[in-house]
């Protein structure tokens, strides 16, 4: 917790020192982080391995349908998401991810490169080293990351409230336990199951806009405990109980 409190001081130090200062928020990193340090400001037109770790972070802030690709091109619809991060947390929302937005995600992230309130605990409650599923056990883990980032950004739409995770990734023999459907995404490291407040429908319906595009609910069979996020090649919304 400690930790966490002065990433956040640290960040707020580095955002004013550049209001006062007079720079601008076009070029240069904030300062070094323990997970990923971007050195240069991306906007349209971009491309590369930095644009693709920027992806992974803005991914939960599109619009209702809408997924973000992890391609590491900068186009409009990373532009898109970076302004509404941006919008979320106070910033200038220019689309343009220079160190301002950088500081934000640097604080907003653990040493392992996991959100803040999220951990690789929390979506692998089956084994520790990821295997067994239907991929390899770092794409698993990887798809996971993205996951938790989605979360994050849904967490903090709702409000910040604390969202619990009741389910991650499975290995095939975790799954059959469960009685987990034989093409289920738990499989690959994308899916999480949700429960608690708020509601479950609450969740559903937050879901849509966060880039999932798998979303399980109240009323789907077997789902009226909890409510199932992923991200799904073939797009499906099911929570009848919830209106969607």
């Amino acid at each position: 917790m400690f930790r966490r409190v002065a990433r956040l001081l640290l960040s707020f130090v580095m955002i004013s020192t550049g209001v006062l200062l007079g720079t601008v928020a076009t070029t240069g990193t904030a300062h070094a982080d323990e997970c990923y340090t971007w050195s240069r400001t991306l906007s349209q037109g971009a491309s590369g391995s930095d644009v693709t770790q920027l992806q992974i972070r803005v991914a939960g802030w599109v619009g209702s349908g809408e997924r973000l690709s992890y391609d590491g091109q900068y186009g409009e619809r990373t532009a898109a998401a970076v302004k509404k991060f941006q919008a979320a947390y106070g910033l200038p929302a220019d689309g343009v991810a220079g160190p301002q937005t950088y500081s934000k995600i640097y604080a907003l992230q653990d040493p392992d490169c996991t959100p803040v309130h999220f951990s690789y605990a929390e979506l692998n409650k089956c084994n520790s080293d990821w295997s067994g599923g239907a991929v390899p056990a770092a794409t698993a883990k990887a798809n996971a990351l993205k996951t938790m980032w989605k979360l994050e950004a849904m967490r903090h739409a709702l409000g910040d409230v604390p969202l619990t995770i009741s389910s991650g990734f499975r290995s095939y023999a975790c799954n059959s336990a469960v009685g987990g459907s034989s093409t289920s995404r738990h499989l690959y490291g994308d899916a999480a199951d949700l429960t608690g407040s708020p509601s479950l429908c609450r969740l559903a319906q937050e879901a849509r806009t966060h880039g999932f595009s798998e979303i399980l609910g109240p009323g789907y069979p077997d789902h009226n405990d909890h409510t199932h996020v992923a991200l799904d090649p073939s797009p499906y919304w099911s929570a009848p109980n919830c209106g969607i």
